[in-house]
């Protein structure tokens, strides 16, 4: 199976559009030929600014699985998140981790197109642009959105998270 066709990538556009995100940017969902597993690399091979790429971070939170759509401009500040959601620890998961609660790799983490859906933080730095780059569930794929649509498509909730 080509990563174009990829079922993650299918899953991905699936939820988008079940999510109500706008067909237009959904069909500019790109494939790039280089893996782009960090915002650096993402931004570079697009052409914008590092704070544009959403880079989807997932965390253990108290042992459930939490998802943050970050600005790659800076990095989450765990004990922040946890004091905001009332738990005992927020930190990074393993791979394995990620891998369960999203079915896609480290590096390729969509923010929807999930197993099940997750709660989900969304960085509020993000409304600083007019659009957004996220990853589209492997490392080759990347996808324009808005802050307001991650928002709406994962049902997520926006917050200070740096």
């Amino acid at each position: 199976m080509s990563t174009a066709t990829h079922r993650n990538v299918e899953l991905v556009v699936a939820a988008l559009e079940k999510g109500g995100a706008d067909p237009a940017r959904v069909a500019r969902l790109q494939v790039l030929p280089d893996a782009v597993t960090t915002a650096a690399a993402a931004a570079e091979a697009l052409g914008v600014e590092v704070g544009q790429i959403a880079n989807s971070l997932v965390f253990d939170a108290d042992g459930e699985p939490l998802l943050v759509l970050t600005s790659g401009a800076h990095r989450v500040d765990t004990a922040k998140v946890a004091r905001l959601l009332g738990v005992q620890r927020v930190r990074r998961a393993t791979p394995d981790f990620v891998r369960a609660a999203t079915g896609q790799p480290i590096g390729g983490v969509a923010p929807v197109g999930h197993p099940k859906p997750l709660r989900t933080l969304v960085d509020r730095a993000l409304e600083a642009y007019d659009e957004v780059w996220a990853a589209g569930g492997i490392p080759h794929a990347v996808f324009p959105t808005t802050f307001a649509e991650l928002v709406e498509v994962t049902g997520g909730e926006p917050a200070d998270v740096a």
